[in-house]
């Protein structure tokens, strides 16, 4: 069983006007489905969802206990409203242990204030790859250490500490590239002024010397 728990009930509310009910009563209501089993309809405490959601995102398999039984799953997808800091709607995915999954895992970039090029801008490529295991395999988390990178040594897919994990499969190639030095920028020179630099003292012309030569 996972270390991280939530409480759910049943809701027979499927119309907007019952759903926004709930939301009022701070419940956010959700669905559970797994492979070849109906999809089951409930509600979730938003203040329990969101202590779980912050601890475990997308990644991370929790306990779901519906009717006294629990089962493990995944916070698939979660649904937020445009402005306000409130979430919608949530769908949970039952997990078999004995079958593999696949999902996508955020990648984080490690150890960037030890970058000794200074002067380089660092990119990041890829921010998540998708990966196939069980779902005791699941990573935690993807980090990858960016110390050593420098213009001619981008970090690549092999990098990572997952990539040698036999037991998980990354839907990427080994020399695919993460993240990268590239130099820093030259600051823009305004056109008009460098053209203005160009140009020789002598070749300026001295108004009022040809006027003056005349009247002389």
């Amino acid at each position: 069983m996972a270390a991280i728990k939530i409480q759910a009930e049943r809701r027979t509310g499927v119309g907007k006007n019952k759903v926004d009910k709930l939301r009022q009563e701070g419940l956010i209501p959700g669905v559970v489905y797994g492979k070849n089993e109906d999809t089951e309809h409930i509600q979730v405490s938003g203040k329990d969802f969101t202590r779980v959601y912050n601890i475990a995102g997308t990644t991370t398999m929790i306990d779901l206990e519906l009717d006294g039984d629990v089962s493990p799953v995944l916070i698939k997808e979660v649904q937020t409203h445009p402005f306000k800091n409130q979430f919608l709607h949530v769908d949970f995915q039952k997990l078999k242990m004995d079958e593999k999954i696949k999902l996508t895992v955020p990648i984080t970039l490690i150890g960037r204030e030890n970058i000794q090029q200074t002067d380089g801008v660092l990119v990041q490529q890829l921010d998540e790859i998708e990966i196939e295991c069980f779902p005791k395999d699941i990573p935690e988390s993807v980090e990858v250490d960016v110390s050593n990178i420098d213009f001619n040594k981008p970090v690549l897919i092999s990098d990572l500490e997952i990539f040698t994990n036999e037991d998980i499969t990354i839907f990427r190639e080994a020399d695919d590239v993460i993240a990268s030095l590239v130099e820093a920028a030259a600051p823009a020179v305004d056109e008009e002024e460098d053209a203005e630099a160009d140009v020789d003292a002598a070749d300026v012309p001295v108004v009022g010397d040809e006027e003056a030569g005349d009247e002389e």
